[in-house]
């Protein structure tokens, strides 16, 4: 069975071999009838590959295809040349069969005929495929900087994950790759057709003077018999010719889909009965012009027009079948006081889903499944992303429309109330505005709702030109999806319930029960660990590490009773994840407090009767933080996130200070920072 395999994975390389063989190595009759076979067969297949796949990557050995396919062209035209020349115009019945039927009994008309195919293949198709390649491959190129910098955005987002990425990337150096080479395989074919014009002379002016001289026979019966050998060649040679231009132009104007090229010519034409309609009462319309053919315009109009006003009416049932099911899902709130004399149906009334989204009704087809959206397959992979990333399952979002709503706004409600909005134009794409653009695109501009950043909404037909010139083009469903993951992010300790809490120990005991056991509830209450876990998360350090979670509570809950102290020694006990999350390369760049700073905040520290807090004087706090603001201005090219660097005793007063000020920026403490991290002060917070 090996020894199979590897024969089939040199079957190529040994056809290619034949193929320079078919150049030097005369042919029998017989052999060169099936090479011709071959040769169409091959074309042919070639063809409904290229109508049949998805995007151009599914067959990405075209290029070298249509090299192999071009030399075996040229060898099989040597060897027929070779039998026409020096057997008397005898090449195999293929040649003369072809020959034959289009000379059809006049030479000058098949000769007319042959040169009308071989132009009709050069300065046509492989001319046109030739520049869509040339074209195409420089646009892919062009655009590969503003690819890349969206596969890194929907990265960072938590949209997809690093396998993810790295296949998009490769699918782009890929693309870029296999356009490149198109632009260099298109100039094989242009060859090709003109070799076959050349080839044509070559056989018929030869076979003229070698019949003439050599054969001793009339002019008429050489006449007949090489003008068929020729045009026979030639039309065998280039009907494979013009199968292989005709895939390459498909192929290179194939843009990418989750179809068939038959499938979605059939889906999107079939899915505008209006125009199918219109275009029958115009050809009816061509009835009254003198002399055209009544019989098949009515038959073409007639047709048209039945298929048109079929599938409006299968439309309309469609949308009737709908309707009615939406009145039968809403028929038990008819009669409202009947249904709540039972008072559970009240009880209904008082739950509350821990995410909703909300939208105006022109959003409602970009995340509705039944309109071919892929909003829901979106969550999906967010969910599983943020579960492997944060170690927490976000609860389920509930959709549903909102008739108060401006048609293209949305909302994110978390437990009930509102969190975030944006506004987004279905039909546009957002263009993102990097910080390093080399041009600028017309749009309308906009502040992108997730990250706050400038921004402009172009429409489909500038979004090349945006990532020529450096912008980051995202559509509007990456919008949405993208602002509600950084919405869920933000909100993930407002989302951690008890019963989530029970899942993860139930999901823990399943590899170490006795630490469950051992530390819950015995040492600390499912409360207790929901607080730990939610301090954690609001400040975005993963919990899926539980098991050192809990290891490190079953450590320190005898001694400390206080869950915001027992925080702060769990998440030096995950310094290596806090490391991995703010490290890049070994290094890490922070923000220090000077000690005068630090001194400052240690003196007001109190403690009370519910444990310790700090009792800083406004005016101080307010200069703290002012001069913090103003050290991260300085630093803001250096660093994307602000990272404070203080002392373990002062960390979590600080960090609760600045929350009310600076959300955004990242306090960590000395001993949460693991030792081969090499840590790069950009900037120092002191008094004047």
């Amino acid at each position: 069975m090996r020894c199979k395999l590897k024969v089939f994975d040199n079957v190529v390389s040994l056809f290619v071999i034949v193929i320079i063989g078919l150049i030097i190595i005369p042919l029998p009759v017989f052999l060169l009838d099936m090479m011709f076979i071959v040769n169409i067969a091959l074309s042919l297949m070639i063809l409904l590959v290229t109508m049949y796949v998805k995007n151009a990557l599914q067959f990405s050995v075209f290029p070298s295809l249509l090299l192999i396919t071009t030399l075996l062209r040229l060898g099989l035209n040597i060897s027929s040349t070779r039998l026409i020349l020096g057997n008397a115009g005898e090449a195999g019945r293929v040649i003369a069969t072809f020959g034959s039927f289009v000379l059809a009994g006049n030479i000058v008309i098949g000769f007319i005929v042959f040169i009308i195919i071989v132009l009709v293949n050069f300065l046509v198709i492989t001319k046109g495929a030739e520049r869509v390649s040339e074209v195409g491959a420089r646009f892919k190129l062009d655009a590969m900087p503003g690819k890349q910098m969206a596969i890194d955005a929907d990265l960072s987002s938590g949209l997809i994950d690093e396998e993810t990425a790295k296949s998009r990337r490769s699918d782009i150096q890929r693309e870029a790759e296999f356009y490149g080479a198109m632009d260099g395989a298109s100039k094989f074919v242009k060859g090709d057709a003109i070799m076959s014009i050349v080839i044509l002379f070559v056989n018929f002016i030869g076979g003229m003077i070698v019949g003439m001289l050599q054969g001793g026979g009339t002019l008429s019966e050489v006449l007949r018999i090489y003008s068929i050998a020729t045009v026979g060649d030639g039309l065998v040679s280039q009907l494979p010719a013009l199968l292989i231009s005709t895939g390459t132009g498909i192929i290179v104007t194939r843009a990418a889909s989750d179809s068939s090229l038959s499938e979605d010519v059939t889906r999107q034409f079939l899915a505008q009965p209006t125009v199918i309609i219109l275009a029958g009462f115009v050809v009816l319309a061509f009835c009254l012009i003198p002399g055209m053919p009544f019989l098949q315009l009515i038959i073409l109009a007639s047709g048209l027009m039945a298929l048109g006003f079929t599938i409006r009416n299968r439309e309309k049932r469609a949308l009737a079948a709908d309707a009615v099911g939406t009145e039968e899902e809403a028929e038990p709130d008819l009669d409202d006081t009947a249904y709540y004399k039972n008072i559970d149906n009240i009880y209904q009334l008082l739950r509350m889903d821990a995410i909703e989204m909300e939208f105006g009704y022109s959003l409602i087809p970009v995340v509705d499944e039944r309109s071919g959206s892929s909003f829901i397959e979106r969550l999906v992979t967010f969910r599983k992303q943020f579960a492997v990333e944060m170690g927490m399952v976000i609860p389920a979002v509930r959709l549903h429309d909102n008739g108060y709503l401006n048609p293209n706004q949305y909302l994110i409600k978390i437990k009930g109330e509102e969190v975030a909005r944006g506004e987004i134009l279905v039909d546009y794409y957002l263009a993102l505005d990097p910080g390093n653009l080399t041009g600028t695109v017309d749009g309308i501009d906009t502040i992108e709702p997730a990250y706050g950043i400038p921004s402009k909404w172009i429409t489909p037909d500038k979004k090349e030109l945006a990532e020529i010139c450096g912008y980051t083009v995202i559509d509007s469903l990456s919008v949405i999806v993208t602002h509600l993951s950084e919405t869920v992010k933000k909100f993930a300790h407002q989302l951690l319930s008890r019963q989530d809490v029970n899942q993860l120990l139930e999901n823990v005991k399943k590899v170490d029960a006795p630490l469950v056991d051992d530390v819950v509830p015995g040492l600390i209450s499912y409360g207790g660990l929901q607080k730990i876990l939610c301090n954690l998360l609001k400040e975005n350090i993963p919990i899926r590490d539980i098991q050192t979670i809990l290891e490190t509570i079953a450590d320190h809950a005898s001694a400390v009773h206080d869950a915001d102290m027992l925080t702060e020694y769990v998440r030096q006990a995950l310094r290596r994840t806090i490391t991995r999350k703010w490290a890049e390369g070994g290094q890490i760049r922070v923000i220090t407090l000077d000690s005068e700073v630090e001194k400052a905040i240690v003196n007001a520290i109190s403690r009370g009767e519910q444990g310790t807090y700090l009792s800083l004087d406004p005016q101080t706090a307010q200069k703290i933080v002012t001069k913090l603001i103003e050290c991260i201005k300085k630093v803001k090219n250096l660093i994307d996130t602000p990272i404070v660097l203080t002392s373990p005793m002062v960390r979590i007063y600080f960090s609760k200070m600045l929350e009310q000020f600076y959300p955004k920026a990242v306090v960590i403490s000395f001993n949460e920072l693991d030792t081969n991290v090499q840590i790069q002060a950009v900037g120092n917070v002191m008094f004047d």
